[in-house]
Order: C-alpha cells, then sequence, then structure tokens
C-alpha cells in the first residue's frame, strides 16, 4: 500500500456513577480522513492481495450511505485502482448529487451499478457473479462490508501491547469481521462482547467461521429496531455523548455500542472497578445521509 495511517489513540471518558468503572475508547475513526477506523484494518490486506495479483479493478457491494463504499471509493483513487460499486437500490442512480456518500465514491472515480433490492439479495450467487464478470471483466471482488479471512486478518491488528489491561472490549457489529478480529487478537483472560447493528442471533454462526477464542459473546438489546434504524432517545445521547467528551459518534454502530455500553454499566452488568475498551470504528462520513433524512422526519439532527 502506498499510503499509510495514522496511531489511533486511546481516550478516557466521562462516566456518572461509574463504580470504579474505567471506560476508554479507542479513536480507531482517526487514522484515516476517508478510510477510517474498521474500514481501513478491513481493506488493508485485501488491497495488498490485490496489488500483488496484478488486479486494477476493485469491485464491492453497498446500501446509499456505506462507509465500505466510501472507503473503498477512496482507498481506490489513492492507490490507482478502478472501483465498481454495485449499490442496492435502483432508484439511487438518478439521485447520486443528493446523497452525500454516493456523490463522495463519484468524486472518487466510482463507477456505480444499481440493481434492484430484489436481485442485490443474490450478490453472493455465482450466477450473480458471472454476469458481473461478463459486464465489468477482470476485477478483485470485496465481499459487502469487507468481511473475509483478509479483513479479519487486519482487525487482528486493532489491539496492541496497551490494551492488554482492559477487562472488556467492545465493539458495534456489521457483518462481523471487525468483532472477530479482536476476539483473536484478544487475550484469553479477556471479554469481547460485540453489539450488533442489525436484529437477529444469526451473526453467531458467520463469527465463528473466524474465530480461535470462545471469549466473546454478543449483545443484542441495542439495534433500536434494526440496520439504520434510530429514535429522538439515541440522537440524544449520541450528542450529549460528543458534548461531553468531544467524541463524535455514528448513529448506525458506535452511537449503539456506546449507548448499550451506558446502559449496562447502569444495570450493573459489568463488575465495579472494570476496564472497559471501546472500539470507535469509524463512519462518520454516514452522519450526512442520516441528518437529511432525519431533517425529512422532521427530527432532530446530529450535531
Amino acid at each position: 500500500m502506498t499510503f499509510k495511517p495514522e496511531n489511533s489513540i486511546n481516550q478516557t471518558v466521562f462516566l456518572p456513577k461509574n463504580k470504579g468503572i474505567e471506560l476508554v475508547v479507542k479513536r480507531e475513526d482517526k487514522i484515516h480522513p476517508f478510510v477510517s477506523g474498521n474500514k481501513y484494518r478491513k481493506l488493508k490486506y485485501n488491497l495488498i492481495e490485490a496489488q500483488n495479483s496484478g488486479f486494477k479493478t476493485l469491485l464491492t457491494f453497498g446500501g446509499a450511505y456505506s462507509n465500505h463504499i466510501a472507503a473503498v471509493a477512496s482507498a481506490g483513487q489513492n492507490l490507482g485502482f478502478k472501483t465498481i460499486g454495485v449499490i442496492r437500490g435502483d432508484e439511487l442512480g438518478s439521485k447520486i448529487e443528493r446523497n452525500p456518500t454516493l456523490s463522495f465514491a463519484k468524486e472518487c472515480g466510482m463507477q456505480f451499478k444499481f440493481v434492484s433490492r430484489t436481485d442485490y439479495r443474490d450478490k453472493t450467487s455465482q450466477n450473480f457473479i458471472d454476469h458481473l464478470k461478463k459486464e465489468f471483466n477482470t476485477f478483485y471482488l470485496i465481499p459487502e462490508g469487507g468481511t473475509n479471512t483478509l479483513a479479519v486478518n487486519g482487525c487482528e491488528e486493532i489491539l496492541n501491547d496497551s490494551d492488554k489491561d482492559f477487562d472488556y472490549i467492545c465493539t458495534s457489529v456489521g457483518t462481523g469481521g471487525t468483532v472477530s478480529g479482536l476476539i483473536n487478537g484478544s487475550n484469553s483472560n479477556q471479554n469481547v462482547l460485540g453489539f450488533p447493528a442489525l436484529k437477529g442471533d444469526f451473526l453467531k454462526e458467520e463469527i465463528t467461521k473466524f474465530v480461535t477464542q470462545s471469549n466473546w459473546s454478543l449483545i443484542t438489546d441495542y439495534h433500536f429496531g434494526g440496520y439504520a434504524k434510530i429514535n429522538p432517545e439515541l440522537i440524544r445521547f449520541i450528542n450529549h455523548f460528543k458534548n461531553t467528551n468531544r467524541i463524535p459518534l455514528d448513529p448506525i454502530y458506535t452511537g449503539k455500542m456506546m449507548f448499550g455500553i451506558y446502559d449496562l454499566i447502569h444495570k450493573g452488568y459489568f463488575p465495579a472497578g472494570s476496564k472497559i475498551l471501546a472500539i470507535h470504528t469509524g463512519g462518520l462520513q454516514g452522519i450526512a445521509g442520516m441528518n437529511m433524512i432525519l431533517k425529512n422526519k422532521n427530527l432532530p439532527i446530529i450535531e
């Protein structure tokens, strides 16, 4: 790779009535302005593999406000790859200029293929991939969300020696790659907690494919109704957290995770004196798109 990230920093946050509990945020969102957080980690070894194998084009998948789409577009521009984004929602083709994420990706040179939500469900089928190959010829395929074995290898590098004294490692969960890397990179005496942004327990099977330890569990009570679903309570929490700690949170992933951590502390889930490390996985580019939706619904926006 020809560009490198900054080092992440650990930042202690304020906890009212903390029972001796320490909460620290690992600011992975600070490591790169556009390929930040877990997106850099997931893409790192995939991009190296694409380069070493002589690919000139990257193809991947995502939704209207996908952090992954934005990161692939930016990384591709940095490294000289042509990029193709297969986007969920064929109606979005006429709305690129009104969408901050897609506009950014287009400015980075990404070419789009918009497909219906029905067709998008078949994106992992061999027939779907074969049609893409006929249309675009040779490309290096990166899965939706970036999760594969190489992505997990990258996420194993999130934790370092300075993190070994934490009792709990917390992260938001989308496709499972980041939490899998954290599990593999953690010490066996640490507890890794994943906070899924989607409904359901289906991610357990996916995570199990990648992990080498059993020191983990999923906390499934803080999805706020499902992926990209939020409410005024979550917005108030995100804004208060930012005003108190000077740390912005995205509403899809890290906001829900942090809300869950605070609620679990309040409910006594963590023993007194626990040391908790929360991974900030980035995703801040999605705030602009979410605020457009909130304004249309006459709801408070994320500051």
